[in-house]
Formats: C-alpha cells, sequence, structure tokens
C-alpha cells in the first residue's frame, strides 16, 4: 500500500491530473478550437491511462509491491523469482504503459499549439496556461522515452536475469538511479508547470490587472523545461559519484531556481495595486504561493552539498517533496478546476463553503508537513515504520494536520458536487477573463465556437465590463 500511494499520486494523478485531464478541456477552447488536433489518439491515452491503473491496482492482490514508488535496484531485482518479482514485473508493466499515455498527450498538445492557434494569436498572444502546457509537452516527449528503456531493462532483469543492474552477475544498481532520475527530475516539472500556467490565470483574471512581465513568465516555461534534464544528479548527492560531478549538479540545481523565481515575483507584482478580488480561485492562487515558496527555498537546501548529506532521506525530504507536488501542484489543480468549473459545467458553487474548504485545506497541510521538517532536520529517516520516541510529537502533530486537510479536501468535493444539483446557473464570464474559453456558452456547446474567434491579447480587460443586472461581464469590444 505504500508503495501504490506513492506510484498511483505520481503516475496517475499528478502527471496526468493538469496536462491531460485539464488541459484537454482548456487548451482547445482557450484556442478558439472545438478538439485538440489528434480527438483518436487522445482518447487511445486515456485507455492506455486505464490498463496502466489495472495493473498496479493487481499488484495489491498479487503479493507485496516493497520497492517503493522509485522501483529502485537492488528491491526490484532481489525478489525476481518468487511472487514479489510478479508484483514488480506488473507494477513495472502499468508503469510502461502509463508513460505511452503521456507520451500520445505531449505529442497531442505540441501539434495542437503549433498548427491550430487562432487568427491574431501569435506566440506572444497565447494564454501563459498555454505556454505551461506546451512546455511541459516537450518535457513529456523527450523524457518519457527514458523511462520506458529504464523499465525495459527492469523487466529484462527480472524475467532473464541479464544483470544490467545486478553487482553479482557484473551490473550495476545505481546505474537504474541516473536512468530513473533523467526522467522523473523532468517529471516533476510536469507536474508543477501546468500548475504555474493555472496560477498566471487565476492571478491575472482575479485582480483584474495584465500579467506582469509577460514574455518573462513565458520564456521561464521554456527554461524550467530545458534546464529539467540537466540536474538530476542532486538526487544522489550520497550514492558515491564524483566530488566534481555533485559540485556540477549542485551549481545546475540552483540555476533552476531562477526562472521559478522570476514567476513568483512576477505574480506578485501583478497582485501590487491591483483590484483583488477574493475569490475561491484566487485563494487558492494565494495559497500556492505561500506553499510554493517553502517547496522552493526548501529545495535550495537540498540542493546545497553540506546540507543534503545530513537532510537526505530523512522527514526533511518528503516534507519538502509534498510541498512542491501536493502544496503546489495539487493547490494548483484545485484552483484551476474551481476557475474553470463555471464554464465546464454552466453552474457556480457556493463561495462561502469554498473558501473556508481552501482555509481548511491550507491550514492541514502546513500542520502535516511543517513538523516532518522538523523532525526531519533532526534526523527522523523517512521509510521506516518505528518511530524513536522523541519524535513521537512530531508524527502525532502531522497526523492531526492529516485529517483537518482531509476533511478540507472532503469540503471541496462536496461543495462542487453540490453546485451541480443546487448552484445557480454560471454566466458565460463570470470572473471577467479575457481569454478565450470565456467567449463561449456556459458550459460550451459541442463544437464549443459557431466560428473559431480572433485572438486578442489574453490579459487586456478593457475589452470587458461588469453588468450588474446579470451579474457577470460582457466583451464591449474586439
Amino acid at each position: 500500500a505504500f508503495t501504490v500511494h506513492g506510484a498511483i499520486m505520481v503516475f496517475l494523478f499528478v502527471i496526468p491530473a493538469i496536462p491531460a485531464a485539464l488541459g484537454n478541456f482548456v487548451l482547445p477552447v482557450m484556442l478558439g478550437q472545438k478538439d485538440v488536433a489528434f480527438p483518436r489518439m487522445n482518447l487511445g491515452s486515456f485507455y492506455l491511462w486505464t490498463v496502466g491503473l489495472i495493473f498496479f491496482l493487481t499488484t495489491l492482490f498479487v503479493g507485496e509491491l516493497e520497492t517503493g514508488w522509485t522501483f529502485y535496484t537492488p528491491y526490484s531485482i532481489d525478489g525476481a523469482a518468487d511472487v514479489r518479482g510478479l508484483t514488480v514485473i506488473f507494477a513495472v508493466i502499468g508503469a510502461f504503459i502509463l508513460g505511452f499515455s503521456s507520451i500520445f498527450t505531449g505529442l497531442n498538445f505540441i501539434v495542437t499549439v503549433n498548427t491550430m492557434r487562432p487568427p491574431g494569436m501569435t506566440w506572444f498572444k497565447m494564454p501563459l496556461f498555454v505556454w505551461s502546457l506546451y512546455a511541459t509537452a516537450i518535457i513529456q516527449v523527450l523524457a518519457t522515452p527514458v523511462l520506458a528503456i529504464t523499465l525495459l531493462l527492469l523487466l529484462a532483469e527480472n524475467i532473464l536475469g541479464t544483470g544490467i543492474f545486478d553487482p553479482a552477475k557484473g551490473g550495476d544498481p545505481v546505474l537504474f538511479q541516473h536512468f530513473f532520475w533523467f526522467y522523473s527530475h523532468p517529471a516533476v516539472y510536469i507536474m508543477i508547470l501546468p500548475s504555474m500556467g493555472i496560477i498566471s490565470e487565476i492571478i491575472s483574471s482575479h485582480s483584474r490587472k495584465p500579467i506582469f512581465g509577460y514574455k518573462f513568465v513565458a520564456f521561464s516555461s521554456i527554461a524550467i523545461a530545458l534546464l529539467s534534464f540537466i540536474v538530476w544528479g542532486h538526487h544522489m548527492f550520497t550514492s558515491g559519484q564524483s566530488q566534481l560531478v555533485t559540485i556540477i549538479f549542485s551549481g545546475l540545481t540552483f540555476s533552476v531556481a531562477v526562472p521559478s523565481a522570476i514567476k513568483v515575483f512576477n505574480w506578485l507584482a501583478t497582485m501590487y495595486k491591483s483590484s483583488i478580488a477574493l475569490t475561491t480561485p484566487m485563494c487558492y492562487g494565494l495559497s500556492f504561493l505561500f506553499l510554493f515558496g517553502i517547496g522552493g527555498l526548501t529545495g535550495l537546501w537540498c540542493a546545497t552539498l553540506a546540507t543534503d548529506i545530513h537532510l537526505h532521506d530523512t522527514y526533511f525530504i518528503v516534507a519538502h517533496f509534498h510541498y512542491v507536488m501536493m502544496g503546489s501542484t495539487t493547490i494548483g489543480f484545485i484552483g484551476g478546476v474551481h476557475h474553470w468549473w463555471p464554464k465546464m459545467f454552466g453552474r457556480m458553487y457556493n463561495e462561502f463553503w469554498g473558501r473556508l474548504s481552501c482555509l481548511l485545506v491550507f491550514i492541514g497541510f502546513n500542520a502535516t508537513f511543517i513538523p516532518q521538517f522538523i523532525m526531519g532536520s533532526l534526523g527522523m529517516p523517512r521509510r521506516y515504520a518505528l518511530v524513536p520516541e522523541k519524535f513521537l510529537i512530531y508524527h502525532q502533530a502531522s497526523t492531526i494536520g492529516y485529517f483537518i486537510l482531509g476533511i478540507g479536501l472532503l469540503m471541496v468535493m462536496f461543495n462542487l458536487l453540490a453546485s451541480l444539483r443546487n448552484g445557480r446557473k454560471a454566466p458565460d464570464n463570470p470572473w471577467g477573463s479575457a481569454t478565450l474559453e470565456w467567449q463561449c456558452q456556459s458550459p460550451p456547446i459541442h463544437h464549443n465556437f459557431e466560428e473559431i474567434p480572433e485572438a486578442n491579447y489574453p490579459y487586456d480587460y478593457s475589452i470587458n465590463r461588469y453588468d450588474a443586472k446579470t451579474d457577470s461581464f460582457i466583451r464591449v469590444s474586439s
């Protein structure tokens, strides 16, 4: 269950949730199109995702999958001859299939953005969410095949005993880590980049102000995508790699923080002297800024050689990872769902319960993982079932926070589902946004638009005016 939690949350939720699930709805309407470039390939990627899910869930009934979500050797090759090896084979096949699902989505989005932009939408008139999906798709197409090859080698090791990663046969188990993290660190940005794009849309729309430094934010997405391929070695500072290589990876890891910081400062500058509306999406946007700030800054400690030697494989890493993956990526995803929910379903949710659930999620998340930072810095290792008594209070505090977080997430779900039945009808443009998806009706007709609209600058809010009678924004100019 421990391993499958990590695998499902990474491979089956966070990686496909925003680029594939939310992106499949938002990208075509942001481009004024009926659908993505290859609808059948799109459906095929969903079928592949479903098959991969079945393989992962099967491991819960076949035997024990004890490798952790990373499938590290020698854990994943020790039981090759028994039922434990069978569970590894099922999980690896599942991850391999999911990789193809990810590649299909990436190819689809690249072709869609390159060939289906509407009249007037040049590269620098694209919404920043589209930029982030484009950068994400580049990573998906370039990095995922490396994971696929690595998993094939692991299958060969388990089924044929090839000895690629087995030191008893002349193999190198650390080689697997190099292959795995060459994919999996860019995969971190497959997860976080779309959320960054969502936050750009939320902060600009709900501050009623054009995004500050549009080109810098757009290019920072591409910079993150490219730099993500050359920093994988920071996961292996304690693996015995040479000091020179370790120093190089440390420096490169610091460099990838620069484009992320550009985004954060530009979001803050966008809000400066703006007309901020504390809607539910904006509350999640502000939560993202705080949580991503903690996740990013603690990442610098992990990139520093002297501190990482002490913090490596402790609960500090668990907390840092979750601040980036859940506190940032998932919070951004939930904010995006609230932002586009009126457009997707044509119903408004209850703002009071939406803001209250955001507050509970924010409090619960910090209460869960801040104690883990503390006990990790004090030396509590991760992946241990037995807890020394001096760390018990931190684990108890973390558990209480987890329950608060769970209540908040359940409240999110019930509020959104209740809106489908009880929510008031959503206007076409409840937030006064200027991107194209708010020009079609809510929910969109089957082909989204009667005719392909002409694009303007996506953050020009002068084209809308507020109409008190309908409690919505009406387009007044082109």
